[in-house]
């Protein structure tokens, strides 16, 4: 090799070392789910970095990812048409996967790994994402957590080999993740994330700092998203992500996560509303409501509301219905948190929750303040 073109390759080289290190844009991102009830046209995609189009689907045989309709193929062109330089990451699995073995069976063997890793690849790229995003809730042994370590070095390696022969930009490579590195299973036994192979393979984790408290077991009712716990206790967005960051997950690869919904209790005694007090299952459904329809309960029911600035929680109730949940203030409060803690920045679950784009605004203007 001539010495100027040696040269040449070595500022590449740098250059392409720099943007990686250092380069990663911001994230504003949410998700977007197909049965969520809005189309994909619909996205205010000017207000958003980064979407996530979910959820692709992996076949429990061959391990090959998929796409289960023509919204996913037409995804990146229908949001990019309102924003050009929105990003689009194709998010795989989700916490209502059709076979909840078909992630520990596929990480387990190298070939099975292969197929899904190639096959992912290849519908990234001819679906025009910018981005692969793994959402696998969640692994349950040290054995599975030491295959999510192996299949992320393998993807990882897969992506900048393809990059690299392509001559395209590499995809970004992120997963959703619980909020905390240590999973705590029914056991009390404590599970941990591979975080070494985490931080070196991934692009960032979105850290899902939510259902923390649910109705259907949780006799008091509670934020389900607070940020902060005063008792010190360890169920908080504060709580998880400096947790990920002593474990050895840098700030900038970490981005928070927002819900766009809420958690709605039944009271025991209607006359004896607020945090932590006796509650007797769900008020509304399942327990889960979305921002949208927190705000039609209370035009429809005058309900009393209220923000708790302490954990970052708004709430509203009427009747023997409590409901905690994220508004304008907490939203604005979480923002500012990941911005002012240097964390790579915010996403939200999801998209087709909000009412009029008021969280995703709020987010936005709050993280560009």
């Amino acid at each position: 090799m001539a010495p100027k073109t040696m040269f040449s390759f070595f500022l590449l080289f740098l250059v392409v070392e720099f943007q990686t290190s250092f380069g990663q844009d911001s994230v504003n991102g949410a998700y977007w789910s197909a049965d969520g009830g809005i189309a994909a046209s619909d996205i205010d995609s000017t207000l958003f970095t980064h979407l996530f189009c979910a959820f692709a689907n992996v076949d429990s045989q061959s391990y090959a990812v998929t796409l289960p309709s023509d919204s996913f193929s037409q995804f990146t062109a229908t949001v990019q048409t309102k924003n050009p330089s929105v990003k689009t990451l194709l998010s795989i699995g989700g916490g209502n996967i059709a076979d909840p073995n078909t992630f520990p069976a596929m990480a387990s063997q190298p070939s099975s790994r292969k197929s899904f890793i190639d096959s992912s690849i290849a519908v990234a790229r001819s679906n025009g994402f910018s981005g692969l995003d793994l959402d696998w809730e969640y692994p349950r042994t040290p054995g599975q957590m030491a295959d999510l370590g192996s299949l992320l070095d393998e993807w990882r390696a897969a992506v900048d080999a393809e990059a690299a022969s392509s001559g395209k930009p590499s995809l970004l490579l992120t997963a959703a993740f619980y909020y905390a590195p240590t999973i705590v299973n029914a056991s009390d036994d404590s599970i941990d994330y591979p975080v070494e192979a985490i931080a070196r393979s991934l692009d960032w984790v979105n850290a899902m700092a939510y259902d923390f408290y649910d109705p259907s077991w949780y006799k008091l009712t509670q934020a389900h998203s607070a940020l902060y716990d005063p008792s010190g206790g360890p169920f908080s967005g504060s709580h998880g992500i400096q947790a990920w960051i002593t474990a050895g997950v840098p700030a900038e690869k970490l981005v928070l996560g927002v819900p766009f919904y809420g958690k709605a209790w039944r009271l025991v005694d209607a006359g004896n509303p607020g945090f932590l007090v006796p509650a007797d299952g769900a008020a509304i459904g399942d327990g889960n409501i979305a921002y949208k329809d927190v705000k039609e309960f209370i035009a429809q029911n005058g309900a009393t509301q209220g923000y708790n600035s302490t954990i970052v929680s708004n709430y509203c109730y009427s009747g023997t219905t409590w409901i905690g949940y994220d508004d304008v203030q907490s939203i604005s409060a979480k923002v500012l948190y990941a911005k002012d803690n240097r964390l790579l920045g915010y996403f939200a679950w999801q998209v087709s929750q909000d009412l009029n784009w008021a969280l995703s605004q709020q987010a936005k203007e709050s993280w560009e303040a």
